[in-house]
């Protein structure tokens, strides 16, 4: 089906331009000043409407296979393109865990057969995704995956985290490293300090996440290994990124739009919606992680979207499960908060949350490309919404931004050529 969208703002070649495009029925953008056809299956007024790369995300739990009552592959991609997204990475924390070949295959038979949007499945570290024990055959499954990471739990053996990452830097490969130090785990739920005393919360402290955030960094050098550091949340963690970036170009880090923009004293209640993995922290880290997205020492955006059951998080927080959704309202979020307020500009905005993670990872995307397969996001900027949660199409509702007014809106995703969300326009 072929496609002329008239007077649109196109970020193209890192400006925003006004111009006509197309879409051929093969799903290739052309991009022109005029477009002398009149053969088009639709004509799309995009008057007043921002066309970006679509976004990319390397860091989704789809749930999908094992824990299906959480979220399905179908309505996590549909999730992530209602937000603008056209890649993600999915994280391999499912039943099986994704930590072989046959696990794979079960997962991308799904993709294969469900998905809206481009999904990469990252594998597992470890067997069963323990975080200790068992390697996984990384040579078994270097020519169908090169992304890795044991989400959810770090790696804790020393040892075993070098043996790791000399395989796959071997294969070319990427550890993507959830970094969690267990001897400083109490059963916390909260960032140690004055809100976790207010809930009678043991606490996380800062050092269950930089001391592993530390002794992977000085492994990844090491090793050569291609290190990227997942969900930054401290202050002393982007420090010691900042530092081994001086010498060593192959490690990077996120930060999830949470982090970002909540700290712990904005907790207000004891509801599981604030319960995520790593906590919000202090305004001083919340300070730190601005500070690193500002000065390019962390380089993408990400959301670690991780559905549950309204039965897992409808409750107090320290029975409540960790993690929470947010991808359908992320680059609204981060355009009124940071944009907005002039602390990012639109164009980093864009950079975070698209370019940066497509070069990052050395995957398609993250540019839009005249005469290339179009991925594309549409957004409304002028739109206001409020957030209901219980309206995401996630299967996942807690949401600690439920309810508030956000600026922009996304109106239309294109993955590969075809439109896989559309509202407004």
């Amino acid at each position: 089906m072929s496609r002329l969208f008239k007077n649109a703002t196109l970020f193209y070649q890192d400006k925003f331009v006004n111009t006509d495009f197309m879409i051929d029925d093969k799903g290739i953008l052309v991009i022109a000043d005029l477009i002398d056809i009149d053969d088009f299956d639709e004509v799309i007024d995009c008057s007043g409407i921002h066309v970006f790369p679509g976004f990319v995300d390397p860091h989704v739990h789809l749930r999908e296979p094992g824990f299906e009552y959480k979220e399905t592959i179908k309505t996590g991609t549909l999730a992530a393109a209602k937000g603008g997204y056209t890649t993600i990475f999915a994280m391999p924390n499912l039943k099986p865990a994704c930590d072989s070949l046959e696990h794979l295959k079960m997962e991308m038979d799904i993709i294969d057969s469900d998905a809206c949007i481009n999904v990469y499945p990252i594998c597992a570290i470890t067997k069963g995704q323990t975080g200790k024990g068992e390697l996984v055959d990384f040579d078994s499954l270097k020519d169908e995956c090169f992304l890795y990471s044991d989400d959810g739990k770090g790696v804790q053996s020393e040892d075993n985290m070098r043996k790791a990452m000399q395989v796959v830097a071997k294969n070319n490969g990427v550890i993507i490293a959830h970094c969690e130090d267990e001897n400083e785990l109490c059963g916390g739920s909260l960032n140690k300090g004055k809100v976790s005393e207010k809930f009678n919360d043991p606490g996380i402290n800062n050092a269950s996440e930089y001391n592993e955030v530390i002794r992977d960094l000085r492994l990844a050098k090491e090793t050569g290994c291609q290190f990227h550091i997942c969900h930054i949340s401290c202050k002393e963690s982007v420090d010691a990124l900042r530092k081994a970036k001086e010498s060593n170009p192959n490690v990077s880090g996120e930060v999830t739009v949470h982090h970002l923009l909540l700290n712990e004293e904005d907790i207000d209640c004891d509801n599981g919606k604030w319960k995520m993995n790593p906590p919000l922290r202090s305004k001083e880290d919340q300070k730190a992680l601005i500070e690193a997205i500002q000065d390019k020492t962390i380089e993408v955006i990400c959301t670690d979207n991780a559905p549950h059951s309204e039965a897992e998080k409808d409750c107090p927080i320290a029975k409540a499960s960790f993690g929470i959704v947010e991808n359908e309202i992320a680059f609204s979020l981060i355009y009124t908060k940071l944009v907005k307020n002039k602390i990012i500009s639109l164009e980093d905005a864009i950079k975070l949350m698209s370019t940066n993670a497509c070069d990052i990872f050395g995957i398609d995307g993250g540019r839009i490309e005249n005469l290339e397969v179009a991925n594309l996001c549409f957004y409304d900027l002028n739109a206001n919404q409020r957030v209901d949660a219980k309206k995401f199409i996630s299967m996942g509702k807690s949401c600690p931004f439920d309810k508030m007014i956000l600026n922009s809106k996304c109106v239309m995703t294109i993955c590969n050529g075809d439109i896989v969300y559309r509202e407004g326009i």
